[in-house]
């Protein structure tokens, strides 16, 4: 089995790792670097677990303009990056690329939308990937050669995500996730969905008719309040679908590497993370750490 590309969604990464650890964690000037410790120290443990051939880490625009031009509401409600976190934000793709990890980043493109062109650009060299996220939209991704990593909550660790379990969550192909998100909503990204339509009717739905253009279609034979809440909101269905699509673009794919510990060692070290920096220091491989 040739080894595993390892894409990472960083704005995710680095949140979750914000808001785990306490601000307390401070490097260089007595900043916070619990961010950026958390960051690196989660994506070690999953390299060491899944001996990656190369690791890419993906950031993007917060909220996409084309996104927010097809709906108003599309991250409206989120709360501003709190200033401790952008500092480190800031700082963050110098550390990853120090490691010797790939750094990509768009303005126009989210991370989510990076994540699954490189998936894709994988896929089609007879590659796997594995998409490490905590957002359940990628699983619009997951097939036979890729599969997301979704962190446990409050714990270490992962749980694979493959085809079998986003039927097992969701009652859906993966494929059919976008159409799933329209019909039920995604409150995290301001999606109100369809009014009275939750999990369990959507995947009905799906499961029935294949796609959200089907069962808008045979509306007519649904019980009166699902039929209205399909024909009454057509279009702004389609609309939310068409959101949680990812926008896909032309990459390269990337070459395999290897983590630099030296390099690492330096850079953590210049933030002031220096028990971090003696470990990277003392490694000779991943197991070390």
């Amino acid at each position: 089995m040739p080894a595993p590309l390892l894409v990472v969604d960083a704005p995710f990464l680095l949140y979750r790792s914000f808001f785990a650890l306490p601000e307390a964690i401070r490097g260089v000037d007595g900043r916070p670097v619990n961010a950026l410790l958390g960051a690196v120290n989660n994506l070690l443990r999953v390299a060491a677990q899944t001996s990656p051939r190369s690791v890419v880490v993906c950031f993007g625009a917060e909220s996409a303009d084309y996104r927010v031009k097809l709906y108003a509401g599309y991250h409206a409600q989120r709360p501003p990056m709190p200033q401790t976190l952008r500092w480190q934000f800031e700082r963050a793709p110098a550390l990853f690329a120090a490691l010797g990890w790939q750094v990509e980043s768009s303005d126009a493109l989210e991370a989510d939308d990076l994540l699954g062109s490189f998936a894709l650009v994988e896929e089609a060299a007879a590659g796997a990937t594995l998409i490490l996220t905590g957002d359940r939209d990628m699983y619009q991704c997951v097939s036979e050669a890729v599969s997301v990593l979704y962190l446990k909550q409050g714990a270490a660790g992962f749980q694979i995500v493959d085809p079998p379990e986003v039927e097992r969550r969701y009652g859906i192909a993966p494929a059919q996730v976008p159409d799933f998100i329209a019909l039920r909503g995604d409150p995290s990204d301001g999606l109100p969905g369809a009014p009275g339509i939750g999990e369990k009717t959507a995947a009905d739905l799906l499961r029935r008719h294949g796609s959200l253009e089907a069962a808008i279609a045979a509306a007519g034979g649904e019980r009166p309040r699902t039929a209205a809440a399909l024909t009454e909101h057509a279009a702004a269905l389609l609309t939310y679908r068409e959101i949680a699509l990812l926008r896909t673009v032309e990459l390269p794919r990337p070459a395999d590497a290897e983590i630099d510990f030296r390099a690492a060692a330096a850079a953590a070290s210049e933030l002031g993370m220096g028990q971090l920096a003696g470990r990277l220091e003392a490694a000779t491989s991943l197991t070390d750490l």
